[in-house]
């Protein structure tokens, strides 16, 4: 290891020459289609599905499995690795056209197994998972609407489609997270979600009028080619807006606070969030904007200190959860951030990123469900530390939740070994003083890492139980869902070797994606690397091991200033709420006041003048005559008394 991937001789951005689509390449949008069918009909025909309707789903992702891999092997056989389909016009008006258009090429076609093999594997788990849920049929619906959008969001040819899967990602993220609305946590989590999304959304959605505003297109391969006519200010602001809505999906500093509320949804939302589709989606549009990114190192530096950032602090906020699924979602912002860290680098690491991104797919997926696997012979219980020696009562999911443990730590030959060392490894290549900096950030995290997760591998599964044997019994899961954890614990062990060795090449057809192994000069050398890198692993490793392979105690314990911190998320959810809830709560009660009072106290006021005022004149209108002869004698002797007085000098 310690090999860097340098850019392939190519063409320049967005002069890409596509094939002609034959065979089930013209049957490409089937992709999208049979999950958004399924979704349609579990949601429309409402309980008269609730019988078959959770195999309907399952079907529905296989099937798309098994076309995108057939599409796939036939891809491969084209010189031209590139197939755009133009299906009908989306947006004309004015000099905007925006086609319904979808792109299957290396980059896309990488998704597309991701999320179509790995979410099959999840919603074949959740049949069992959620069998005992009553609104399982509805689940299942929001599960392929999720898919749906996700697989629209990779395969779309421009930045339109691209935002429209986008928002449909969101959108059943929000659905899944807050599945069970009941509970006032699962509400408030689903609202958070969808709250912190918007404001990346509100970026790529500006990015996307810029684009535009400039280049009069939003289809990646005319925004590419012409990405060298925009001054450095547009492409610096283009990308950091790009930056924005890959950061808010992604779960990426400064939008990472909703990520690991979203645990509040069912286990396999989760696993589906975390490891094939939501948090991958940031990665996927700063990989596929390359030419936007690598024409600004300024851009490229934001990039890599926010992933940076961001992955040394899940690190440190994963070391101090003792809930089961909060610390996977903190290390799923750590691993995201890995892989920011790769494709803010730039050149060859934008592979090594994908690399990452596709093996962590496999580790993280095998972890969540093992954590669900937990939960369900634990009657639902996440606090670690109440669980201990269920290696002897769960022995498929301990091994397999093993080899997703060691995959993710980096220990080789699994395939996080493969997929994150080189990451280390490639920020130690940059060209300045940064590459102490960022290469440091690395392989910090790379010791962290394997602190967090040993821990949360042995208070799980190893040493004494603390648990009591009256109210749980531990027992391992049924077969529908061990076997998923079987399937992705293969792919945890060997995946990262196997697409170390094949993606690089295969990404070569996409622009500014591919390399060739090659060499690359570093400040350390890369043997030196290696071994720092798993040094420090196995130091982080032994260390967890060492203090908890006893237990740990049940109650919450006095800790020091870092870790109290670390159990507040670093005070980041204290400084939003200081910064934009407590403002934005007293902006708004000030204007409903305003609005009250002032607005609606004008209007209101002016009405009740004019009610007050007619009430009072109405009761001069009596109706009889003598009234109004009475006052016609009052108001003519008041006339006479005026005349009078200024005839006598009263008034002059």
């Amino acid at each position: 290891m310690g090999e860097i991937l340098t850019n392939a001789p190519a063409e320049p951005a967005g002069a890409v020459t596509y094939a002609t689509a034959d065979g089930l390449l013209t049957s490409v949008w089937l992709l999208v289609a049979i999950p958004l069918v399924s979704a349609a009909v579990l949601l429309l025909l409402g309980r008269r599905a609730d019988r078959w309707g959770h195999w309907l789903g399952v079907s529905a992702i296989g099937v798309s499995f098994v076309l995108g891999l057939a599409s796939f092997f036939q891809l491969r056989g084209l010189e031209n690795k590139s197939v755009e389909l133009s299906l009908w016009d989306f947006i004309t008006v004015g000099d905007l056209r925006v086609d319904f258009g979808l792109l299957f090429d290396p980059l896309s076609a990488l998704f597309v197994l991701l999320i179509t093999g790995v979410g099959f594997l999840i919603h074949l788990y959740a049949v069992e998972y959620m069998s005992h849920d009553g609104g399982r049929r509805r689940f299942f619906g929001y599960f392929n609407l999720f898919v749906a959008a996700m697989l629209l969001l990779v395969l779309g040819n421009n930045y339109v489609m691209l935002y429209v899967g986008w928002e449909g990602v969101g959108l059943a993220s929000y659905l899944l997270i807050s599945f069970w609305q009941d509970r006032p946590s699962a509400a408030t989590a689903g609202k958070k979600a969808f709250l912190m999304n918007r404001v990346g959304d509100a970026g790529l959605a500006i990015a996307i009028f810029i684009m535009f505003a400039t280049l009069g297109t939003t289809q990646y391969d005319e925004v590419f080619s012409n990405v060298g006519a925009l001054t450095g200010g547009t492409v610096l602001v283009l990308g950091l807006l790009l930056l924005l809505g890959a950061a808010g999906k992604s779960g990426q500093f400064p939008l990472q606070a909703w990520l690991p509320d979203a645990m509040e949804g069912p286990t396999p939302v989760s696993a589906l969030i975390h490891a094939a589709t939501m948090v991958t989606a940031g990665v996927y549009l700063i990989a596929r904007s390359n030419p936007v990114f690598s024409a600004n190192t300024t851009l490229q530096l934001v990039v890599v200190s926010v992933g940076a950032l961001t992955l040394l602090m899940g690190c440190i906020i994963g070391a101090a959860k003792d809930d089961i699924k909060r610390v996977l979602a903190w290390s799923t912002v750590s691993q995201i951030g890995y892989m920011f860290l790769g494709v803010g680098l730039g050149g060859g690491a934008y592979a090594l990123a994908i690399i990452h991104l596709l093996a962590h797919g496999f580790f993280k997926a095998n972890m969540f469900l093992g954590a669900g696997s937990v939960m369900h012979g634990m009657k639902d219980q996440v606090d670690i530390r109440r669980f201990g020696g269920l290696a002897k009562h769960m022995r498929i999911t301990w091994i397999t939740f093993m080899m997703g443990w060691l995959a993710i730590i980096g220990i080789p030959p699994l395939s996080g070994y493969f997929s994150k060392e080189p990451i280390i490894a490639a920020a130690f290549g940059r060209e300045d003083w940064t590459a102490w900096l960022f290469g440091g950030a690395a392989l910090l995290g790379a010791g962290l890492t394997a602190f967090y997760m040993t821990r949360l591998f042995v208070l799980t599964f190893h040493g004494p139980k603390r648990w009591t044997e009256e109210i749980e019994h531990p027992h391992e899961s049924p077969k529908l869902m061990t076997v998923p954890l079987i399937l992705l614990a293969i792919g945890s062990i060997g995946a990262g070797f196997l697409l170390s060795t094949s993606v690089p090449d295969w990404l070569t057809a996409t622009a500014g994606l591919g390399g060739e192994h090659a060499e690359h000069e570093t400040v350390l050398p890369h043997i030196v690397i290696t071994t720092l890198s798993l040094l420090v692993t196995v130091l982080g490793a032994g260390l967890a091991w060492f203090l908890f392979r006893r237990g740990t105690a049940t109650a919450p314990q006095p800790a020091g200033v870092l870790v109290t911190a670390a159990r507040r998320n670093l005070y980041t959810d204290a400084f939003n709420e200081t910064v934009f809830e407590k403002p934005g709560i007293f902006l708004t009660r000030a204007l409903v006041f305003l609005d009250n009072r002032g607005v609606d106290g004008l209007v209101n006021g002016l009405a009740a003048a004019v009610g007050g005022g007619s009430g009072r004149l109405r009761r001069l209108q009596t109706g009889f005559v003598r009234s109004y002869a009475t006052s016609i004698l009052t108001g003519a002797l008041l006339v006479v008394a005026a005349f009078l007085a200024v005839q006598a000098g009263w008034l002059a």
